[in-house]
């Protein structure tokens, strides 16, 4: 039996010049099925062509499937701007970002996540930020979850129907190396349908905080993710399992002298990576 002739480098280097051709021409496929989408659902310049449920579910399953010795940050920055440039052709929108924090790693997130096709506009703080995707025709806002008490209560600026909403937690696949890891909020104006809902946010008024409130909360699979003294009250921003009816959350603060409970929003549950290498997603609450 005559063995099969040792595979050369040319003959490597044209199976990576057919692949390359026929990612090229699937991002082109794409493109055309994106455009006809347009034509259907006349997204054009309604803002309505973000989905971060779907978006959330797709980064989880190509994390998932991952393997080999392509790093996990390139295929998840891949796919990000796949997805975040295709959003923008459907519906032009820019990001508005709080740099209060420094601007490198809210141009990182942005990027990241977004791309460089999507314009970036900075701004003082979260409240600023939320401002102008309120004014905005579509418009995305990110700013840190992490804001502190300086910061102000920002989540107030998100009650009322017409407020703008968080539609998600960045990044969608947390890890300890990530190129892109401040943890960041993401609102826009309210999503008729396309809300995902497994982690639920309430901006609640109390009168005063206890750990019996605390512990109160954590039985209900809630925490507080924020607070701020509000007069004579504290403002909470409150984050709850989807699967907890609000009714549960009011009760399990009623003892705190709740006066004030609206949702604001809700994204994704998160997800960890073992490691850069490792394609095992964990659940985190």
């Amino acid at each position: 039996m005559t063995e099969a002739a040792p595979t050369t480098l040319a003959d490597l280097r044209a199976d990576i010049d057919r692949i390359d051709s026929e990612m090229h021409a699937l991002l082109m496929e794409r493109s055309q099925i994106i455009e006809t989408l347009i034509s259907v659902k006349k997204t054009q310049a309604s803002g309505s062509a973000f989905r971060p449920g779907r978006e959330a579910d797709m980064m989880k399953r190509l994390a998932l499937r991952h393997k080999g010795l392509l790093p996990l940050d390139t295929v998840e920055g891949i796919w990000r701007i796949i997805i975040a440039t295709f959003t923008y052709v459907q519906a032009h929108y820019s990001v508005h970002a709080d740099v209060s924090g420094g601007d490198p790693a809210m141009r990182d997130s942005a990027r990241f996540h977004f791309g460089f096709t999507v314009p970036f506009v900075p701004h003082e703080d979260a409240r600023a930020v939320i401002r102008a995707v309120a004014e905005s025709a579509g418009d995305l806002g990110i700013f840190r979850m992490d804001q502190g008490a300086s910061a102000g209560i920002w989540w107030r600026d998100l009650i009322g129907p017409d407020a703008p909403k968080i539609i998600a937690r960045l990044p969608f696949i947390e890890r300890p190396d990530h190129p892109a890891g401040t943890p960041v909020y993401c609102v826009a104006k309210p999503l008729a349908d396309a809300a995902v809902r497994e982690i639920v946010l309430y901006a609640a008024r109390v009168e005063r905080w206890s750990d019996a409130l605390r512990h109160g909360l954590a039985e209900h699979l809630a925490e507080v993710s924020a607070s701020a003294a509000d007069g004579s009250h504290l403002s909470l921003l409150v984050a709850a399992s989807g699967e907890v009816d609000q009714a549960v959350i009011r009760s399990a603060l009623a003892p705190a002298g709740l006066s004030d409970f609206a949702e604001v929003g809700s994204h994704a549950a998160r997800f960890a990576v073992k490691s850069v290498r490792s394609s095992v997603l964990m659940p985190l609450l």
